[in-house]
């Protein structure tokens, strides 16, 4: 069992609360980095697209994790970015300046949003954002003088000061490099004043708002930030396709976005990326298992989707802390043993008595 001996108030939002992370935490980057030496091409383009979708998925978390929002939507914001980030590529913007320009340009989509959604919660807020996501796919289609809608448009080989990223490897080790700083500024954004309004008004609206917590203001950055990030990793997404066109953007991504932070766990960074690991590697597990299905089975139409909802309906019922709920119970479990107890992560209220006036 460890025990931490806290001295100071700083103690509360260390990024390594104790060596033994520091430790852990470095081993996991010494692997990630030796990875591309040790996999063949495909594995790596594989992890390359699991860091793509944890870049989305903490942009996500941000938003339903920690602030309590829901959105069906976020394939939009993917697609706003992948769009806007190759059009500006192929007229010959820096590949270095396109990218965060993709992601400013989400981000004043989410704002655009957040407008009216502010005043919506729950389903009304889950319907608005999915109308969107229609009302840009749409946009995409018929706009062709910029998107060539059907016909989609070829992405340019990322250019980096000058040199092309054409190999796996090159293209893997950018990816990381944009996970590490987007995981470290949502982990940074988290134990800010900030964060701590966002968390609050998850928690409970009321009460956050009976301690001068501005819900409009709050709720507006949490859809700007949320929306930045995965549109940073559409931008990432595009280059990893090589060709974009509506298709790629449909109502399908969002739902893989929102099924990557449930099945993650809700509220935790931890989640986001476990869940992108599972959703990444969930498509190509399937199509080792269609081998060793029955033939009626292997050939369904849709069976990656059904699988998708089987997923999500399981862990709502049997884990709803997500597959890092599950690994935080392992690890109290080893920590207190033998006097571990069931109980101790017993599912609690979800909402205050304050919130029974609405």
């Amino acid at each position: 069992m460890r025990i931490l001996f806290k001295t100071s108030y700083l103690d509360d939002i260390r990024l390594f609360q104790h060596g033994g992370q520091v430790f852990w935490y470095a081993l996991l980057m010494v692997c990630l980095v030796a990875a591309p030496w040790a996999l063949n091409d495909f594995y790596v383009g594989e992890l390359s697209y699991v860091f793509v979708l944890a870049i989305a998925g903490v942009g996500l978390m941000l938003l339903i994790g920690y602030t309590g929002l829901v959105s069906l939507g976020h394939g939009a914001f993917m697609a706003i970015g992948a769009y806007t980030h190759t059009y500006l590529i192929t007229k010959g913007v820096p590949f270095l300046v396109s990218l965060p320009v993709a992601g400013l340009v989400a981000l004043l989509a989410g704002v655009l949003i957040a407008i009216p959604a502010n005043k919506m919660t729950g389903i009304y807020l889950a319907i608005a954002t999915l109308a969107f996501s229609q009302i840009v796919e749409q946009v995409i289609i018929r706009w062709e003088s910029v998107t060539r809608g059907f016909q989609g448009m070829p992405v340019p080989t990322a250019e980096l000061f000058g040199h092309p990223l054409s190999r796996p490897w090159e293209f893997y080790y950018f990816c990381l490099a944009v996970l590490v700083l987007v995981v470290l500024g949502a982990i940074n954004l988290t134990r800010s004043p900030t964060g701590r309004a966002m968390v609050a008004i998850r928690d409970s609206e009321i009460s956050a708002q009976s301690l001068g917590v501005n819900l409009v203001r709050y709720k507006t950055i949490a859809f700007a930030i949320s929306a930045g990030i995965t549109g940073l990793g559409g931008a990432l997404l595009a280059h990893k396709l090589r060709f974009i066109s509506p298709d790629a953007f449909n109502i399908l991504l969002s739902i893989q976005l929102l099924l990557m932070v449930v099945v993650g766990g809700l509220g935790s960074i931890h989640g986001a990326v476990l869940g992108a690991l599972f959703v990444g590697s969930l498509p190509q597990v399937i199509a080792l298992m269609r081998d060793y299905l029955p033939t009626a089975i292997a050939r369904t139409p849709g069976l990656e989707p059904g699988l998708f909802g089987i997923v999500m309906v399981s862990i709502v019922l049997f884990e709803p802390l997500g597959i890092y709920g599950r690994w935080l119970k392992l690890k109290a479990f080893f920590d207190y043993f033998p006097l571990y107890r069931r109980a101790t992560f017993k599912r609690q209220r979800s909402y205050l008595k304050t919130e029974r006036v609405r």
